[in-house]
């Protein structure tokens, strides 16, 4: 079984990406990862009258990529998809993660992939650029 991995970050361009991870590896029979990065290791406590929330910047993370893993198996109940939220910027958080995991592909959208985005930098052309395996570049945008 190979392992397929998508970051997510709750845009309707990344889920776009994850959709198609997701109905390939219910083809080929691999598993996918759905990763979300966060970058601050923050644990803040908020009180309001009796109310007590902890807001943890790993835990939201893991919350949005389990929102959308739940999105795609239901789309795709034949996929083995598994969740999790990754510590760093979003390029570096893919990265490790396909090396920890061995994975064969990361999948990405095409947003900032040519125009002002090629030159200034996205998630996509990081990957692109730095990625252990290869890379899957789903036409989100126009």
């Amino acid at each position: 079984m190979s392992t397929y991995i998508v970051g997510v970050d709750g845009s309707e361009t990344a889920f776009k990406a994850a959709s198609r991870a997701a109905e390939l590896a219910a083809k080929t029979g691999d598993k996918l990862l759905v990763l979300s990065a966060h970058s601050k290791d923050n644990t803040e406590v908020v009180t309001i009258g009796s109310d007590t929330w902890i807001l943890d910047d790993a835990d939201q993370a893991g919350k949005l990529a389990e929102r959308i893993a739940v999105r795609l198996r239901e789309e795709n109940p034949a996929a083995s998809i598994e969740s999790g939220a990754v510590f760093g910027k979003p390029v570096d958080a893919l990265i490790g993660a396909a090396k920890d995991n061995s994975a064969q592909v990361i999948f990405v959208g095409n947003v900032g992939t040519h125009g002002l985005g090629r030159v200034l930098g996205s998630v996509a052309t990081g990957v692109i650029h730095n990625a252990p395996c290869d890379v899957y570049v789903v036409r989100t945008v126009d």
